[in-house]
């Protein structure tokens, strides 16, 4: 044989081989592979946001397997970039990867990912494709996100919320500055609130075509009687202070700040009849994990209906499991389905850019 060969085969057999063991594991028994992750006895969740509440809320899944869950500090991108450059090691630091789903359009999750996942005993009732992104099977949602009005009750009834685009400008006209969104750079809710009347005001053949003038005109209307703040946290602060009587947000945001006591618990929240974006992120084993099987066991746990309950009730997210309980005081279902999807990331960079030039920068 050729020496020149000799590292080559090596190399190859240094790749090949956690392909075969992913693809032995993926055949195994579950109870097999519960047993394999309480012998690893760890699993390393790359997660962006959030990290000391999901800290918390992981102890549960320690204290059911006896499996340590380490989540390290880090950013959406710093996170990203470290997984895609571990990508050709035989081994990496990542056993689950959380992504926006608007992220996975941007590699091939089949190369990247530890799959088809239909081997969790709960796959059936998950999701796997979310915000503009699929999963293939090879990623689960694990959090929903959704964006929606929040509003002071002791301000509005809810009998008297807008439920029509048109409603709710001639709401904004009645009420002066009762009404507010955020600069989209502080914050998605503005973002949100932004393509709300993109949808509502321009064609479906202009949105294509990138012509946005009529919703530029809407807000030119109405400049003096909307508020237009900092950002997504700014926007509720201000709310909480009765500044404003109905603002754009995040419902998971908004949860999260009332429970740590930052805003009053009588704020509430809903999804509007014409419509808000709402999406949210997934979790994926990196093919070259280094803990497999504890990780197939956490997503397991993640994305299980007594978790996704959990979170919807301890940090307002949007259930991703089919067979979770509604959370009392939460958003009803006949709301849920007045979501609808964000733009297309193309279409959604041009109309924010055109925003920022026509309107921000023209005020």
């Amino acid at each position: 044989m050729s020496q020149r060969l000799i590292p080559l085969l090596i190399a190859a057999a240094a790749f090949a081989t956690p392909a075969a063991a992913a693809d032995d594991l993926l055949k195994k028994p579950w109870n097999d592979i519960i047993d394999q992750a309480k012998q690893e006895g760890e699993v390393v969740w790359y997660n962006w946001f959030l990290q000391p509440r999901f800290r918390e809320l992981s102890k549960g899944f320690e204290e059911k397997y006896g499996i340590k869950v380490t989540i390290p500090d880090g950013t959406s991108d710093g996170n990203q970039n470290k997984f895609l450059a571990e990508r050709d090691r035989a081994e990496g630091d990542i056993d689950v990867m959380s992504l926006g789903g608007d992220q996975l359009p941007k590699f091939d999750v089949t190369a990247y990912f530890l799959g088809p996942l239909d081997i969790l005993p709960g796959y059936a009732k998950l999701r796997t494709k979310i915000n503009g992104g699929d999963g293939k099977g090879y990623a689960v949602a694990f959090w929903g996100n959704q964006t929606g009005l929040a509003y002071d009750p002791t301000q509005i009834d809810a009998a008297k919320l807008p439920q029509s685009f048109d409603d709710l400008t001639k709401w904004i006209k009645e009420n002066p500055q009762a009404f507010a969104f955020n600069d989209t750079r502080g914050g998605g809710a503005g973002n949100a609130f932004l393509q709300t009347v993109i949808r509502a005001t321009v064609k479906p053949e202009d949105i294509e075509a990138a012509n946005f003038q009529v919703a530029w005109d809407w807000f030119a209307a109405n400049k003096a009687n909307y508020g237009f703040t900092a950002s997504n946290a700014d926007s509720l602060t201000r709310l909480n202070g009765g500044e404003f009587q109905i603002v754009s947000a995040w419902e998971d945001h908004l949860a999260g700040l009332q429970q740590k006591g930052e805003i009053d618990k009588r704020m509430k929240f809903y999804i509007p009849k014409f419509g808000m974006p709402g999406g949210g992120n997934v979790v994926g084993i990196p093919a070259n994990a280094k803990h497999k099987a504890a990780a197939l066991l956490f997503v397991d746990w993640l994305t299980s209906a007594e978790t996704q309950t959990l979170l919807s009730k301890e940090m307002g997210a949007a259930p991703v499991n089919s067979d979770a309980t509604a959370v009392p005081g939460g958003v009803p279902a006949e709301q849920r389905a007045n979501a609808v999807d964000w733009l297309p990331v193309k279409q959604a960079d041009a109309v924010k850019a055109q925003f920022l030039e026509k309107v921000v920068m023209g005020q």
